[in-house]
């Protein structure tokens, strides 16, 4: 019997679909659920504690140059480094693609 139908793309999603969605069903079947709600009380988030308004208000603003910056340079040298060198063209590309990435350093450090 063939069972090159089953590495068929659409035939492994669905196959490997239905055995996500049994594992899901039988994993919710153990799961925790809290079966009592206190009328008065707060949602808790964690051990039954309380929920409060927290002084501090982090963010991610700070966090996204960082992010830009490491993300460029990674990427930059990753598709400097696979470019080949065979060709002018692909030396043309290499240094416009090194351009767009002093770009985007400029528009990053700009402040």
């Amino acid at each position: 019997m063939d069972s090159r139908w089953l590495f068929w793309p659409p035939v492994a999603f669905a196959v490997i679909f239905l055995v996500i969605i049994i594992i899901f069903g039988l994993f919710s079947r153990l799961a925790f659920r809290n079966k009592k709600k206190d009328a008065g009380s707060k949602e808790s988030y964690a051990c039954g504690e309380d929920t409060y308004d927290n002084l501090v208000h982090p963010d991610y603003s700070t966090f996204f140059p960082y992010a830009f910056f490491f993300t460029l340079a990674h990427v930059a040298t990753l598709m400097v480094a696979v470019i080949p060198v065979i060709a002018l063209g692909s030396f043309i590309l290499a240094l416009f693609y090194l351009l767009a990435v002093v770009v985007g350093f400029n528009i990053l450090f700009r402040r």
